[in-house]
Parts: C-alpha cells; sequence; structure tokens
C-alpha cells in the first residue's frame, strides 16, 4: 500500500476561512468532505485530512543560521495555496486518481494527487 496526499488548492486572492464562509455554502462544503471521509473510513483508505487556515496566517522559521529569524507571513507567494487535503492509504495510483476524482466531484474543484516518498530499502 502506498500513502498518497490528495491536496485542495485555493486562490491565493481570495483566502477564504470557515468564519468569513457564506453558511449555506460552508455547509455543503463540510457535508461533501464528510461523505469522502465516510467513504474512505468505510475502505479502510483513509489515514487522515485537514483544513489549513490561509498562508496570510503562516509564521516562517529559519534556525538555520546564527540566529533564529520568524517571520510572518508565507515561505512562498503563489498564485495558489494548500487549502486542505486527506491522506489516504491506496493499493496503486490509479485507487488514488479515483479517490480525487470522488473529491473533485464533490467540492466541485480541483484536485492534486501526490504519492509520499518511501526510503528504499537497504
Amino acid at each position: 500500500m502506498t500513502q498518497y496526499l490528495l491536496s485542495v488548492p485555493h486562490d491565493s486572492s481570495e483566502e477564504p476561512t470557515m468564519e468569513s464562509m457564506d453558511p449555506a455554502e460552508l455547509e455543503a462544503a463540510l457535508a461533501a468532505t464528510g461523505a469522502i471521509i465516510e467513504e474512505l473510513q468505510s475502505t479502510g483508505a483513509f489515514v487522515f485530512a485537514g483544513g489549513l487556515m490561509p498562508p496570510s496566517t503562516a509564521v516562517t522559521v529559519d534556525n538555520t543560521g546564527g540566529s533564529l529569524s520568524t517571520v510572518a507571513g508565507p515561505f512562498v507567494e503563489a498564485p495558489e495555496y494548500l487549502g486542505g487535503f486527506w491522506v489516504i492509504d491506496v493499493a496503486d495510483e490509479a485507487t488514488a486518481l479515483d479517490w480525487a476524482a470522488r473529491a473533485s466531484k464533490a467540492l466541485g474543484g480541483r484536485i492534486e494527487v501526490r504519492a509520499f516518498q518511501v526510503p528504499p530499502e537497504g
């Protein structure tokens, strides 16, 4: 089995949060997300999921030099950002793509699929 990240991109110019969303839209999004999670759980593919706050709330920490630096804001400026995700554990990429297609349909948006790296056996 391989773990995959199914990520939900958001437009950086919008930065939606649950507090700022229209209540009806939020209810629909939570219901759609909950249905996907329930289905993943029923098949044993669900590992965990989460929704992230927008990049404007990020703090970038750099402790690689002589002193600790913390900077308000994201490390990278981009037109889109990771808004939420599921981690699933499935047999192959085709199965991960099938789950992404279901999630995309349910949420009405794009889903990116990426496998987690596995260290070589040695």
